[in-house]
C-alpha cells in the first residue's frame, strides 16, 4: 500500500512541476509577444556562416538548419571512420605478442580514454592549427602534383585545400547512376556469396563487385561526356581565400579528428574484450590449420568477435555523433553552434531547441538502424 501511495505522490509532484514549467513558459512568451509556431524557419537568418561563402544572411533559417545537419553529419561520419579503423588496430595491438606494439597500444588507450573530449578538441584547434606550425592562408604551403602544373594541396592554419569535383552540367544524373552502380555492385556481392555457399567454388566477390562498379561508372562518365571534372585547389589573387577545390576548415579537422582519436580508445577496449571472449579453442584450431596471424584474425577470430562487439560499438557511434555538439568551443558550424547563434539573433529558443533535439534523434535512429542491420547480418543463423 505504501509503495502505491509513494508512486502516486511522485506522479503528482512530476505533474505539478511540469505544469508550472509550461505555465511559466506560456506567460513569458505572451509577455514577449512570441508565438509557439515554427514560422520563424522562413525568416532571414541575418548572419553569415564561416567558411560557407555561398550562404548569405538573407537566406531563411531552415537553410541554416540544413547546413548544420550537413556539417554535423560530415564530422560524425569522418570521426566514426577514424575511430573504427584506429580502434580495431589498437585493440588488436593490445593483444600483440610484440612487447613494443602492446605497450604503445596500451599507452594510447590510457592517454585518450582519460582526457575529456572537449580538451582534445580545444587542443587540436589551438595547438595544432591556430597556433601550430602551419602559416596563415596568405602564406599557405602549396604542394604541387608531380609532373603537372596543378596544385594538389594547400595547407594553412585555418583551412586546407584538396582536390574536389566541379559540375559541368550532368552531375545530378551522374550521381543517380553512381547510386545505381553501388546497388548493382552490392547485388553482385550477394550473388557471388550465394554461389560460394551453394557450390563451394571461390566467390571472388571483391573483384566482381569492383568490376561492375567500375564498368557502370566509367560507362556513365563516357556517355554523359564528362559530367564532373577534378577541381584543383587554388588560392585567389589576393590570397585571402580558396578560389577552387574543396576546402576543409580547421574546425572540422579539430572536431572530427579529436573525437575520432578519443573514441578509438574506447573502441579498442571493446575490440580487445570481444577478441578475448572468443573461445581459445578457435585460435588453437586456426593454428592447427597453419593459418597466418592475418588469416587467423580475418577468417576465424574477428568474425566471431564482431558479433560481441557490434552492440557496444553502436553506443560509441552515438556518443561520438552527440559529442560533435562540443564543436561550439572552436566555432565549427555544426547544428548546435548554429542553433545557439540563431537563438542569440532573436529566434525563439524553445522551438529551436526542439528542432535541435529532433536532428540528433534522427542521427541516432539512422546510425542505430544501419548498425543493427549489420549486427543482424553477423549473427549466427540457428535452425
Amino acid at each position: 500500500m505504501l509503495r502505491v501511495v509513494g508512486q502516486l505522490a511522485a506522479l503528482v509532484v512530476v505533474f505539478v512541476v511540469f505544469r508550472w514549467l509550461i505555465g511559466n513558459l506560456v506567460t513569458n512568451y505572451s509577455r514577449l509577444n512570441i508565438g509557439f509556431d515554427f514560422g520563424f524557419l522562413n525568416v532571414p537568418t541575418q548572419f553569415q556562416i564561416a567558411y560557407h561563402p555561398e550562404f548569405n544572411p538573407r537566406l531563411p533559417v531552415w537553410r541554416m538548419v540544413l547546413v548544420g545537419v550537413k556539417n554535423t553529419g560530415l564530422a560524425a561520419m569522418f570521426g566514426i571512420a577514424v575511430a573504427g579503423v584506429l580502434g580495431l588496430v589498437i585493440g588488436i595491438g593490445r593483444l600483440s605478442q610484440n612487447w613494443l606494439a602492446a605497450k604503445l597500444s596500451a599507452a594510447y588507450v590510457e592517454f585518450f580514454r582519460n582526457i575529456p573530449p572537449l580538451v582534445a578538441i580545444v587542443f587540436f584547434s589551438f595547438a595544432v592549427f591556430l597556433y601550430g606550425p602551419l602559416p596563415h592562408l596568405r602564406d599557405a604551403i602549396e604542394v604541387g602534383l608531380p609532373g603537372t602544373a596543378s596544385t594538389l594541396l594547400v595547407l594553412s592554419n585555418g583551412e586546407w585545400g584538396v582536390p574536389g569535383l566541379r559540375n559541368t552540367g550532368n552531375a545530378p544524373l551522374f550521381g543517380v547512376l553512381a547510386l545505381v552502380a553501388v546497388a548493382a555492385s552490392a547485388a553482385v556481392w550477394v550473388w557471388r556469396t550465394r554461389v560460394n555457399e551453394r557450390s563451394g567454388e571461390p566467390h571472388h566477390r571483391v573483384l566482381w563487385s569492383l568490376g561492375v562498379l567500375a564498368v557502370v561508372l566509367v560507362g556513365a562518365y563516357v556517355i554523359l561526356d564528362g559530367p564532373v571534372v577534378i577541381d584543383w585547389p587554388q588560392l585567389s589573387e589576393n590570397r585571402r581565400r580558396l578560389a577552387s577545390g574543396f576546402s576543409v576548415n580547421s574546425g572540422f579537422m579539430s572536431v572530427a579528428g579529436a573525437l575520432g582519436l578519443y573514441t578509438a580508445s574506447h573502441v579498442a577496449e571493446i575490440i580487445r574484450g570481444s577478441i578475448l571472449a572468443v573461445p581459445w579453442g578457435q585460435t588453437e584450431a586456426a593454428n592447427a590449420l597453419a593459418l597466418t596471424n592475418f588469416q587467423r584474425y580475418r577468417f576465424v577470430v574477428l568474425p566471431q568477435a564482431m558479433r560481441i562487439a557490434i552492440p557496444p560499438l553502436i553506443n560509441q557511434a552515438l556518443n561520438l555523433t552527440k559529442n560533435t555538439s562540443l564543436a561550439v568551443a572552436v566555432g565549427y558550424a555544426e547544428i548546435t553552434t548554429l542553433t545557439q547563434t540563431s537563438i542569440g539573433n532573436g529566434r525563439p529558443a524553445v522551438q529551436s531547441i526542439v528542432i535541435l533535439m529532433l536532428v540528433y534523434l534522427g542521427f541516432s535512429l539512422l546510425i542505430s538502424l544501419i548498425l543493427n542491420i549489420v549486427n543482424r547480418r553477423l549473427q549466427l543463423v540457428t535452425r
